[in-house]
């Protein structure tokens, strides 16, 4: 049987499973991976934004109230949920990171899945999985998950090895993102380390073939992801069908308010959609997500607490 040749075109995302301009940025990237769909290769590489070698906060209640300002005043420019009450900055992207990249190995599916769960601890919940009991029981319940396979998986040396490199990867950024210059709230200008390097502001897009590459840095819209596309490939960039309100939900498992704008047409909410509220607008679940779904399990919590506000709109 002869296999399919490996697309030409490569995109690498540059992100972190617990950086809020990563989470908002996910409406358009999902329309972008849509559009692209069968036709490049898309990778990601998770940067670890919160490291071991972080120096700890001096005092961390006062550290905690000036990152949820932060989250906040990201959310006022990309529209997506953030916590109503957030328990602490993350102490460490790795578990996250690795729990994540463990997770490709069962299938695009399961890995999407996976790392949006992941999201959703902290700009949900605002329970941040830096821990690897959390992200691994952030994951419980994705369908055609094998949850031993992936604690034993984010356990070894082979995808420990996986995220080294992508984070050392995300420390060689291209020139072009030294300085970026824009009209974005979030322009995405390489963020100097520790080291006096560099490192790939998240999100950052880099979009390569043999003869070139374009890199797209920070907060974009769709139009510009796809200019940077069509000047490595034309017509790689394709309008995908819309989807029915119930079809997106089912596609997708949760929306929020941009997604659900952006990737689905028709009256909102479909039947038996199940909203978690938020601090920034709703959540929307699948109702088989819903069941699973850390925001909505019962039990104690040190997060905000959204499992008393999921309801159902049937």
């Amino acid at each position: 049987m002869t296999r399919a040749p490996e697309p030409a075109v490569e995109v690498v995302e540059y992100t972190d499973p617990l950086c809020p301009w990563s989470w908002g940025s996910e409406p358009v990237l999902r329309q972008l991976r849509e559009a692209l769909a069968g036709r490049v290769r898309w990778r990601r590489a998770y940067a670890v934004l919160f490291d071991h070698d972080d120096d700890p906060a001096p005092d961390p209640v006062a550290e905690t109230a000036w990152y949820a300002r932060y989250v906040e005043e990201v959310t006022t420019h990309t529209l997506a949920p953030r916590a109503v009450r957030l328990s602490r900055v993350a102490a460490s992207s790795w578990p996250s990171s690795l729990v994540a990249k463990a997770a490709e190995r069962q299938g695009p599916d399961v890995a999407e899945r996976v790392l949006r769960r992941l999201r959703e601890t902290v700009f949900v919940r605002g329970e941040p999985a830096d821990t690897t009991a959390l992200a691994l029981s952030a994951a419980r319940g994705v369908p055609d998950l094998d949850p031993a396979r992936l604690a034993a998986d984010a356990a070894g040396a082979d995808v420990l090895e996986g995220v080294r490199a992508d984070r050392a990867e995300a420390r060689r950024p291209v020139p072009e993102v030294r300085s970026v210059r824009g009209g974005s709230p979030h322009p995405g200008a390489a963020k100097e380390t520790a080291d006096g390097g560099y490192r790939y502001a998240l999100p950052t897009l880099l979009v390569r073939s043999p003869p070139g590459y374009r890199a797209v840095p920070g907060l974009r819209s769709f139009e510009e992801y796809a200019t940077a596309v069509d000047a490595v490939c034309p017509g790689l960039v394709r309008a995908a069908e819309p989807l029915s309100p119930a079809q997106a939900l089912e596609r997708y498992r949760s929306l929020t308010e941009p997604e659900r704008r952006w990737l689905a047409r028709g009256a909102w909410p479909p039947p038996r959609a199940v909203r978690v509220d938020t601090g920034n607008g709703p959540l929307w679940l699948h109702p088989r997500e819903a069941a699973a779904h850390p925001a909505t399990r019962r039990g104690p919590s040190r997060g905000s607490g959204p499992e008393a506000a999921a309801r159902s709109t049937e």
